[in-house]
Parts: C-alpha cells; structure tokens; sequence
C-alpha cells in the first residue's frame, strides 16, 4: 500500500515539498518501532477543508507520547496550526 504525494509535508516544523521529508537510516523510530501517531480525517464542508475532533486527536497524541515518556517538541497549538496548514495548502477534497 502506498501513499499517494502530496504537494507538501509538515516535517521538522515547516512545510517541505512531499520528496524532500526524510528520516536518517539510523532514526531510533525507525530502528526499533519507537513513536506514537493518531490518524485524523479531514472533510470538505461549505466553508472548505475541516479537521474532524482535531482537538480530541491531538489530545490522544500528547497522552500516548507521555506513556512512552516521548517528549513532543511542539504545542498542541503550533500541532493545530501545522495540521491545518497541510489541508490548507495541499487542499484535498476529503483525505
């Protein structure tokens, strides 16, 4: 299963072309399956692209990196700017 690219991904704190976000060889996440993620949908409404209970998901997020003691290097405020930032500037119908 693949991804289909995007024109842009959030990576390191700013948007990067979709090519150009890449992870050392040596990452430890990589290595040994250390990370936590939460998947999230967003939706195409009359006023344009909304992150569904983005609030709930970045919540759950900061809550699974606190088991693994995973120190998380942003907000949840600059998380819901970078999230809404994606939708925003790769504009997908629903994704």
């Amino acid at each position: 299963m693949g991804f289909t690219p995007t024109e842009k991904i959030w990576f390191n704190g700013k948007l990067v072309p979709w090519h150009d976000a890449k992870v050392h060889v040596l990452a430890h996440g990589l290595h040994y399956g250390t990370g936590v993620f939460e998947g999230m949908r967003s939706y195409q409404t009359a006023e344009g692209a909304a992150v569904f209970r983005l609030d709930a998901h970045l919540e759950r997020f900061f809550q699974s990196a606190a088991v693994y003691d995973i120190g998380i290097p942003y907000s949840a405020q600059q998380l819901t700017g970078a999230t809404l930032d994606v939708v925003r500037v790769n504009n997908p119908d629903n994704a």
